[in-house]
């Protein structure tokens, strides 16, 4: 029996959201190339004038991976002081642009790239690390704290007021890339906590989390960076959400026993 053609589109519907509990049909990103590409940057000038100092920034952190990926790759040394660079020139630009949320969100970047995506947790194992390896705990907690604060804010910035608001494509990338970066740390540390602990600050509202309410904040996370572009991270928020898993095998075998060990 074909499957396909004993389901209503609106059965199809309900599966994909038990699948996926982020995923709705009707509420799809509306985007508007007429808007400006970053809606907290005043004028047409300015934004190119902010945009085009941080591009030469990331133009810069480019050059490093593929120096780091040729034949003749630079000093370790001299790789993490060009890194530092980068982050010191994004430094200024956020403090004479504290609104402009993408330089937020490659500073956020650079720094994971520098700490690692286990910057959450100390006694970190070797896939949590990052180009530095012998910072001290309050080096990387005080990392650790720009890098989620530049992504908060760079969602707050960038979130639509309502569902039904539209972006600029610019926009809606940026904002899928803060949640997508925000997830994959949150799942980083989700599965670092069974063996280290997490140096986070107090005030910080990830403070008091257990590893499930990280794996479940990285899913919400990847989810909201799918809706806004990452399909990448739109696969990645069932695979990680620990709900979405359970009823995605409880509907995997009902759905057998309806329809034969044969379906897919």
């Amino acid at each position: 029996m074909n499957m396909a053609s004993t389901l209503s589109k609106r059965d199809i519907d309900v599966l994909e959201k038990i699948k996926d509990p982020e995923s709705d049909p009707s509420m799809a990103v509306l985007l508007d190339d007429k808007l400006p590409k970053d809606p907290n940057v005043r004028t047409k000038g300015e934004y190119d004038r902010v945009s085009q100092k941080e591009r030469g920034v990331v133009l810069a952190m480019q050059q490093l991976e593929m120096e780091m990926a040729g034949p003749t790759p630079k000093s370790h040394s001299d790789l993490l002081r060009e890194y530092r660079k980068c982050v010191d020139e994004l430094d200024d630009l956020i403090s004479a642009n504290p609104v402009y949320a993408s330089a937020r969100n490659n500073r956020a970047q650079a720094l994971r790239r520098l700490y690692g995506d286990g910057m959450l947790v100390d006694g970190v194992s070797e896939m949590g690390h990052g180009l530095i390896r012998d910072a001290g705990s309050d080096e990387t907690t005080r990392a650790s704290t720009t890098v989620l604060e530049d992504l908060d804010r760079a969602v707050s910035l960038l979130s639509p007021p309502s569902l039904f608001a539209a972006m600029s494509p610019l926009a809606a990338k940026t904002l899928s890339l803060a949640h997508t970066q925000r997830a994959a740390i949150y799942h980083m540390t989700s599965r670092l906590l069974a063996t280290g602990t997490l140096q986070i600050p107090a005030s910080r509202k990830e403070a008091t989390w257990t590893a499930l309410e990280f794996e479940g904040a990285a899913s919400h996370d990847f989810a909201l960076g799918g809706r806004y572009g990452n399909e990448i991270a739109k696969g990645l928020a069932v695979s990680t959400n620990p709900t979405a898993k359970l009823c995605g095998q409880i509907v995997q075998e009902m759905m057998k026993k309806e329809y034969g060990p044969g379906l897919a």
